[in-house]
């Protein structure tokens, strides 16, 4: 009975993780477009991350409210793990956005989507457990077609040494907030959790970027609404929801979209032409994603719950 009973729950979860894998892919679209704002913006590259944070906020807060009418109902209990995924995730936003300006584009996206390694060590380290070997495969896969999207532009040089390791802080403070928001999200709902740790973002950068000495007033609002709006309600929104059902494994290859999404806007918006090494690591990511999905637990945080009990 045990046997006839396992398939229908494997595809029981893979059913109900439409839903998030969906949203995790949105998210990571959305966030893709992040870069190119922060390049069109006419203030510094910190400050533009302050705006991200508070042009979104009113809009967060009233879609919390929208919901329920106590959406911060237990928030309490949970102020020290949001306050910290707050800090950590401005330190974030501040160190890729100082890296960017220090190196290339392709060290800056691979040192900052580190995470996608670290969080899925992380989530192996909680559950005490080594992978299974599609999931080993899936994230074999992932790796190496990252390694063809970025391995034809990458370059180690004494000139990039700081703005490399802004970057890859940023991806390891990334993963932080990964984490903690993770936690977050085991009791509280997406949006009140995504509101409040961006609250707790907002001070940090507004401060970073006044010390720094850079333009913090602009002098054209659109570029920064379409920040707020893209990386910050709808990429961030999407992605603490999807963190909430998801497993680490499916999560940290899912932020490898982004390298993909991001050469096809440098494609269509600067010229920057993709060849066969491109294409390629984009299909094995798409690849490792479908494996990691056929796996038996479904990366469901959920299902590995369910598996426990």
């Amino acid at each position: 009975m045990h046997e006839n009973g396992s398939p229908r729950k494997t595809e029981s979860a893979q059913t109900g993780n439409a839903l998030p894998v969906a949203a995790l892919l949105g998210g990571n679209v959305a966030l893709a477009f992040g870069p190119w704002f922060v390049r069109l913006a006419d203030v510094g590259p910190v400050a533009a991350a302050f705006w991200r944070i508070a042009l979104a906020l009113p809009l967060l807060v009233a879609l919390c409210y929208a919901g329920k009418r106590r959406p911060f109902a237990g928030a309490a209990a949970l102020w020290a793990t949001l306050l910290i995924g707050g800090i950590a995730f401005a330190a974030d936003l501040a160190s890729w956005h100082l890296g960017i300006l220090r190196t290339t584009l392709a060290n800056a996206t691979l040192f900052g989507n580190s995470a996608t390694l670290m969080f899925p060590i992380y989530g192996f380290l909680v559950a005490r457990a080594w992978p299974t070997r599609m999931q080993g495969a899936a994230l074999l896969l992932a790796a190496l077609g990252a390694a063809l999207l970025l391995g034809r532009s990458y370059e180690l040089s004494p000139k990039h040494l700081a703005g490399d390791l802004l970057c890859l802080l940023a991806g390891t403070l990334y993963t932080v907030y990964f984490v903690l928001m993770a936690r977050a999200r085991a009791t509280m709902a997406p949006i009140p959790a995504l509101a409040l740790s961006s609250l707790a973002s907002a001070l940090p950068l507004l401060l970073f970027a006044t010390l720094l000495g850079e333009t913090v007033m602009p002098h054209h609002w659109g570029i920064l609404i379409g920040l707020a709006l893209a990386s910050q309600v709808v990429g961030q929104g999407l992605m603490i929801y999807a963190i909430g059902h998801l497993s680490p494994l499916v999560v940290g290859i899912a932020l490898l979209t982004q390298p993909i999404v991001a050469a096809t806007v440098g494609w269509l918006a600067y010229g920057e032409r993709l060849g066969w090494p491109d294409l390629l690591g984009a299909v094995m990511v798409a690849v490792a994603l479908v494996l990691v999905r056929l796996a038996p637990d479904g990366g469901s945080i959920r299902s590995k719950a369910e598996g426990a009990a």
